[in-house]
C-alpha cells in the first residue's frame, strides 16, 4: 500500500506539472501576443513568479480543495487515483486541440466523478464550496472581462493627452509586472490545488504511515489542515516546471486569436485578471485562471469595438469550459471502475 500512495503523490505532482504546462498561457499569452518579451523569455519570467507565490499566497484554497468538497470517508487511493486520471486526460486532450479549458475545473470534476462512482452522489459535500466554485465558472470570467474593461477605460482618460510612442514604451515596460503578478496569481491558485488533492489522500490513507520512520514519516499526516513543507515545495516545484515547458498551441489562441492586443491592453488584461484570482485565494475559492484571463482579454479588446473580439473563437472556448466538469467527471469515473476492478480496496 506504501508503494501505491507514494505512486498517486507522483501521479498528482505529474497533473501539477501538466497544470503548469497546460496553463502557462494564462500568463504569458499577453505578454508574447504584445511582444514584450520572446515566448523563451515569457515562460522563464512566468515560471519564477509561479514559484514565487510560495512566499506571498497562503493555503487556504489547498484546504478547501482537500475538505470542502468530498466527504473523506468515501475517499481511498482509487479515488484520488481515479479523479487524477479523469483529470490529466481532459487536460490532454483540450491541449492537443488548442483549447484554453480550466485544469482546475477538470480536477474538481475529476475528483467527483471518481468519488460518485464509488458511493452515489451522496459523495459530494452539497454546500459553500460547491456554491462557490460553480458560480465562480460564471463569475472569475464576467469579473475578468469587466476589470479588463474598467482598466482601460482608467487607462485611456489617464493617458489620452500623452504621446502614443511615449505611452506604449511605459507599458511595454509595465506589462513586465502586470505578467509577474499574474503568474504569481496563477501558481498561488492552482498549485494549492495540487496540494489539497496530495492533502487528502496522506489524510485518508493515515493508517498505513502511522509507524513509518525516516522519510516516510513524513507523509503521516491527521489533519487537513495540516499542509507539510515538502507537499508545498514539490507542488510549486512542478507547476513552474510544467510552465518553462509551456503550451504553445494555447498561447497563440490566448494571445493573438480572441483579440488582437497592443502593451497597454495586456497590461490591462493581466493586472484585471491577477487581481480577480488573487482575492479568489485569499478567500480559499478555487477559481479557473483560464477563465479569469480569456474574460480580462475579451473586456480589453470590447473597448476598442465589440467586433474586435473574435466572438466564435469566444464561444467555442465557453462550450470547452462548460463541459469540462461533467467530462473529467465521466473519464474519472471510468478510471475509478477500472481500478477497482482490477486493485479493490
Amino acid at each position: 500500500m506504501v508503494t501505491f500512495v507514494l505512486f498517486i503523490v507522483v501521479v498528482a505532482l505529474a497533473f501539477d506539472f501538466i497544470n503548469g504546462f497546460h496553463d502557462s498561457a494564462n500568463s504569458i499569452a499577453t505578454i508574447v501576443g504584445t511582444r514584450v518579451l520572446s515566448p523563451l523569455a515569457a515562460v522563464v519570467w512566468a515560471a519564477v513568479f509561479n514559484f514565487s507565490a510560495l512566499f506571498f499566497v497562503g493555503t487556504a484554497v489547498a484546504k478547501s480543495v482537500a475538505a470542502g468538497f468530498i466527504d473523506l470517508a468515501v475517499v481511498d487511493a482509487n479515488v484520488i487515483l481515479g479523479g487524477l486520471l479523469g483529470a490529466i486526460i481532459w487536460n490532454l486532450i483540450t491541449w492537443w486541440f488548442g483549447i484554453p479549458s480550466s485544469s482546475s475545473h477538470a480536477l474538481i470534476g475529476g475528483y467527483a466523478g471518481a468519488a460518485v462512482a464509488k458511493a452515489g452522489f451522496a459523495a459530494l459535500l452539497w454546500g459553500k464550496k460547491w456554491i462557490e466554485t460553480l458560480s465562480a465558472i460564471v463569475l472569475s470570467p464576467t469579473l475578468g472581462a469587466l476589470m479588463g474593461f474598467l482598466l482601460m477605460v482608467i487607462v485611456f482618460s489617464t493617458f489620452r493627452n500623452i504621446a502614443k510612442n511615449k505611452s506604449e514604451k511605459f507599458f511595454r515596460v509595465a506589462q513586465l509586472t502586470s505578467s509577474a503578478l499574474l503568474s504569481l496569481a496563477h501558481g498561488g491558485n492552482d498549485a494549492q490545488k495540487t496540494m489539497g488533492i496530495i492533502v487528502g489522500l496522506l489524510v485518508a490513507t493515515q493508517a498505513t504511515f502511522a509507524n513509518q520512520t525516516g522519510f516516510l514519516a513524513h507523509f503521516h499526516v491527521t489533519s487537513l489542515d495540516t499542509i507539510p513543507v515538502w507537499v508545498e515545495l514539490s507542488a510549486y516545484t512542478m507547476i513552474s516546471l510544467g510552465t518553462l515547458f509551456g503550451g504553445w498551441r494555447i498561447v497563440h489562441t490566448m494571445g493573438t486569436r480572441i483579440t488582437k492586443l497592443r502593451p497597454v491592453g495586456g497590461f490591462c488584461a493581466e493586472t484585471g485578471g491577477a487581481m480577480v484570482i488573487l482575492v479568489a485565494s485569499k478567500l480559499g475559492i478555487p477559481v479557473s485562471t483560464t477563465h479569469t484571463i480569456t474574460g480580462a482579454i475579451v473586456g480589453v479588446g470590447a473597448t476598442n469595438r465589440l467586433s474586435a473580439v473574435r466572438w466564435g473563437l469566444a464561444g467555442r472556448i465557453v462550450w470547452a469550459w462548460v463541459v469540462t466538469i461533467p467530462a473529467s467527471a465521466a473519464m474519472a469515473a471510468l478510471s475509478y471502475w477500472l481500478l477497482a476492478a482490477f486493485n479493490p480496496l
